[in-house]
């Protein structure tokens, strides 16, 4: 029987307005003064050095002398914070833009193709019939009623409307999921490759990531091994993404049921560890179909199931997810979203219904086309020299592990030392954007994003591996 030790709520939750009722063991009281292995805060956190914003301006403020102006007016969170390696890259893209210079991207995680018509035609009509007050914090109710049918019509899991909190994004679903469990101190199991706010959140939240590598020859899969091999008794959740970005690796049924046991073994030091299955990219799968982690036996109780319409319906601007989990979690995550943000957007709530109303068949097009994509870039990079590659089954992203290149020298005299200086030169010299593994746990290798078209695609693998075979 799963220990309820995991029903204990961090104490800054307990603090809010709105009382959250919670019942079960719990484990130690814990400290908020500081995380983990911190004696104190910096008086002074030493910021990165990045620039103002995504497109690299440095901001009217920046040369102005003020006691307003200094580093120590920053709060410390922001020095355990590591900003993202991609916004050099991307700063880097825009100001080559501006100056006119082409430059062909493929960094973008977001889908090529638009968002059904049902869905257009719903955004257009919520805005001018009125759809344009709040709606309650959790969602809308014809929208979480329409999830939960959805997701029982298609993964078999059962859920009721209060089950359900739709979010601004499912970025800010995992944020308040880990939110209304991590306590300062809590280890949260991350499988390598991530995506790389999952770490930075859990350090928001004030707990420890640990993170559990993979490899391109494991297929960039965990195993029940290596996950059985990193819990302990403070371990509090496992975030499973599910097919993964940046990989495309899915874990198959059997796969996650080999996971589920280890997390349920009897007396194992996974009783009572919560899950975030981030499950986003789910209908973008190819020869391996994917398989709930909350269907699993033993893991509805525990599993926090985030979705959304940004990839399988190309609403990235929308900016539209949710959560669903056990009604305890659940009404956490209201209190926290409903200080945070309140509801999502009325108006995106509106064309998610309708995109959950878009037939399969509509939508598999898209997803066919996805997989040509793949087949093409997977056929470049084994001609392309010194370059490993397991074969993604979701998703639309490409890791190859390019490390047989460090080391050597770029015909300008460029020496190519990790992942992140390939991407920097591949964007100097061959105008390719790429972005560098470092950014996601992986520093042996850069992520290729296969959502743009055939011509930029092709386009750009060749400047990629014409790259790769000066280096010397």
């Amino acid at each position: 029987m799963t220990r309820l030790r995991n029903l204990s709520v961090p104490l800054f939750l307990q603090s809010l307005g709105t009382p959250v009722a919670v019942t079960g063991f719990v484990r130690s009281p814990v400290s908020l003064s500081y995380p983990r292995g911190v004696a104190a805060w910096p008086r002074t956190p030493p910021l990165a050095t990045t620039p103002a914003n995504a497109e690299g301006e440095s901001g009217l403020f920046a040369d102005v002398d003020s006691a307003f102006n200094g580093e120590d007016t920053v709060s410390p969170l922001v020095a355990s914070i590591s900003p993202s390696k991609t916004i050099e890259v991307h700063a880097l893209t825009q100001e080559m833009k501006a100056r006119g210079e082409r430059v062909v991207s493929l960094c973008v995680g977001e889908p090529d193709f638009k968002p059904p018509p049902a869905v257009i035609s719903a955004t257009a009509t919520a805005a001018q019939e009125g759809a344009t007050k709040y709606t309650g914090v959790t969602g809308s109710l014809d929208l979480r009623q329409a999830i939960c049918d959805d997701l029982s019509r298609r993964k078999n899991l059962a859920y009721t409307p209060g089950d359900i909190v739709v979010a601004n994004g499912a970025k800010q679903a995992v944020y308040e999921g880990v939110l209304a469990v991590v306590r300062p101190g809590d280890e949260v199991v991350i499988p390598a490759p991530y995506w790389p706010s999952y770490p930075e959140i859990v350090k928001l939240a004030g707990g420890t990531p640990v993170i559990v590598e993979t490899t391109v020859e494991e297929g960039f899969l965990l195993t029940a091994e290596k996950l059985r091999g990193v819990l302990t008794d403070r371990t509090r959740m496992l975030i499973f993404c599910n097919p993964s970005n940046p990989t495309g690796a899915v874990h198959s049924k059997q796969q996650c049921e080999e996971l589920a046991a280890v997390l349920s073994e009897e007396g194992g030091k996974g009783d009572g560890v919560w899950v975030m299955a981030d499950e986003i990219y789910e209908r973008i799968t190819y020869d391996t179909p994917h398989a709930a982690f909350a269907s699993l036996p033993g893991m509805y109780e525990r599993t926090m199931t985030v979705n959304g319409f940004s990839k399988s319906h190309a609403m990235t601007g929308y900016r539209l997810g949710y959560i669903a989990g056990p009604p305890v979690i659940v009404k956490a995550i209201a209190t926290i979203q409903g200080q945070l943000t309140s509801c999502a957007s009325s108006i995106s709530q509106a064309a998610g219904l309708a995109a959950l109303r878009v037939r399969d068949d509509e939508m598999q097009h898209s997803f066919d086309v996805m997989r040509e994509k793949r087949d093409f870039v997977l056929k470049c990079l084994s001609k392309t020299p010194g370059v490993k590659t397991a074969v993604p089954q979701g998703a639309f992203y490409v890791l190859p592990d390019v490390s047989a290149h460090f080391g050597k020298e770029a015909p300008d005299g460029t020496v190519i030392g990790g992942a992140t200086d390939l991407c920097r030169y591949l964007l100097r010299a061959h105008r390719v954007a790429l972005v560098t593994g470092e950014s996601f746990g992986f520093p042996r290798g850069i992520r290729i994003s296969y959502a743009a078209s055939l011509e930029e695609i092709n386009e750009a693998l060749g400047q990629f591996e014409e790259c790769l075979s000066s280096l010397k």
